[in-house]
C-alpha cells in the first residue's frame, strides 16, 4: 500500500479536471481531557471543504472556516456522542479541550447523524474534528518505515458529477500512480473506499428486492382472481334454475353476463379494498413503533396503490368473464331442467 501525502492532493487539485472537492484527513487516536470528564478518541484533521461533503452540520455552534486552515487555529468539533462523554449536560461551546497536551477551544457540537457504516475509526458521532494544519503541526503521527512528513491517512475527494464519479476515481488513481511510480491498474497499491459505488450496489438489492416482492404481490391477487373465478362458477351451477327463469321470462345473454361480471366486480371490490385497508393501516401503525435511526420507517407509496388497484381491475375483468359466459350461454330449457 502506498503512502499518501500532502503533496498528493496538491496534484490532484491541479491536475483532477473530474474531482470538484478534495480534502485530506489526518486520524490518530490521542487522549482528550476536559473539565467534568476524560476520552480517547479518534481526531481527524481536514480541511473546511470536508464538512460539506461529509455532510458535518453543527447542533450547536460553527463549523470550522478557511481563516482557522489558514492561521492552524487550535479549534474543534465534537461528535454528538464525544460530546456527551467529554462534557456531560454541560456547557459546551468556547471550552476549552486538552487534546493530546494541547489546549483546544470547542466551537461546535455536531447533529447527530444516522450513519450505519464508516471507513477508518468509526462513525463521525464518536469522532472530533480539528483544522488539518493544526493537527500536522501538533501532534502528527510519528515517523517510521510507511509514516513520513506529510503523510495523510485518507484522501478524500467528491466528483464534480455523480455520474462522472469513476473517472474522477481513475484520473487519482493516475495523478497518484505517476507520483509514486507504480501501475495505476494495481489494485493492491491503493485502497478506495467508494461510496457512490456502495450506493449503486445497494440500490441493485433493494430494485431486486422490489422486484420478488411485486411478484409475490402478483401471484398472490392471480391466486385470488381463481378463487373468486371458482366462487362465480360454484354460483353459476348452483343458480341453474334461476338463469333459465330469468332467460324464460326475457333476459337476454348479455343482461346474465352482466349480472354475473359485476357480483364478481363486487367481491374483488370488497376483498381487495379490505386488504389495501389492513396493508395502509399496517404501515401506518409501524410509523408509531420506535425503530433504530437505521432502519426506516414503512412508505406508502402512491405508485404502488395505483399499480395493486389496476391489476385489481384486471383480475376482476379476467375471473368474472369465464362463468359470465358460461352463465349467457346455457339454454333456458336445460336450465328448468337441472334440479
Amino acid at each position: 500500500m502506498k503512502t499518501k501525502t500532502k503533496n498528493d492532493l496538491e496534484d490532484i487539485q491541479q491536475q483532477a479536471t473530474l474531482v470538484k472537492t478534495v480534502s485530506p484527513e489526518l486520524r490518530r487516536t490521542v487522549s482528550e481531557v476536559s473539565q467534568w470528564n476524560s476520552a480517547s478518541r479518534a481526531v481527524r484533521g481536514v480541511w473546511p471543504q470536508y464538512q460539506r461533503f461529509r455532510s458535518l452540520t453543527v447542533d450547536q455552534g460553527r463549523l470550522m472556516t478557511e481563516q482557522d486552515e489558514a492561521e492552524g487555529a487550535r479549534v474543534i468539533l465534537l461528535g454528538n456522542e464525544a460530546n456527551r462523554q467529554l462534557f456531560p449536560g454541560k456547557e459546551v461551546i468556547g471550552q476549552p479541550l486538552m487534546v493530546n497536551g494541547y489546549q483546544y477551544t470547542v466551537i461546535g457540537v455536531l447533529e447527530k447523524k444516522k450513519q450505519n457504516g464508516s471507513y477508518g475509526s468509526g462513525p463521525d458521532n464518536t469522532q472530533l474534528f480539528t483544522t488539518y494544519s493544526a493537527m500536522a503541526r501538533d501532534f502528527p503521527p510519528p515517523e517510521r518505515p510507511g509514516i513520513v512528513r506529510g503523510f495523510v491517512n485518507n484522501i478524500v475527494i467528491e466528483p464534480v458529477s455523480p455520474d462522472l464519479h469513476e473517472k474522477a476515481v481513475d484520473q487519482v488513481k493516475r495523478i497518484i500512480a505517476e507520483r509514486h511510480h507504480y501501475d495505476p491498474e494495481d489494485k493492491e497499491a491503493l485502497w478506495i473506499w467508494d461510496t457512490l459505488q456502495g450506493s449503486k450496489f445497494t440500490e441493485r438489492i433493494f430494485s431486486v428486492m422490489t422486484l420478488f416482492f411485486g411478484a409475490v404481490a402478483l401471484l398472490t391477487l392471480a391466486l385470488g382472481g381463481i378463487g373468486v373465478m371458482n366462487i362465480m362458477l360454484v354460483a353459476v351451477t348452483e343458480r341453474t334454475r334461476e338463469i333459465g327463469v330469468r332467460k324464460a321470462l326475457g333476459a337476454t345473454a348479455v343482461d346474465i353476463k352482466r349480472q354475473f361480471l359485476v357480483e364478481s366486480a363486487i367481491i374483488t371490490l370488497v376483498s381487495g379494498t379490505a386488504g389495501l385497508s389492513l396493508g395502509v393501516g399496517v404501515c401506518l401503525l409501524m410509523r408509531l413503533i420506535p425503530l433504530p435511526d437505521f432502519i426506516p420507517h414503512p412508505v406508502i407509496s402512491p405508485i404502488a396503490i395505483a399499480a395493486s388497484i389496476t391489476t385489481l381491475t384486471a383480475i376482476t375483468v379476467l375471473a368474472g368473464i369465464y362463468p359470465a359466459l358460461r352463465a349467457s350461454n346455457l339454454s333456458p330449457i336445460e336450465c328448468l331442467r337441472a334440479d
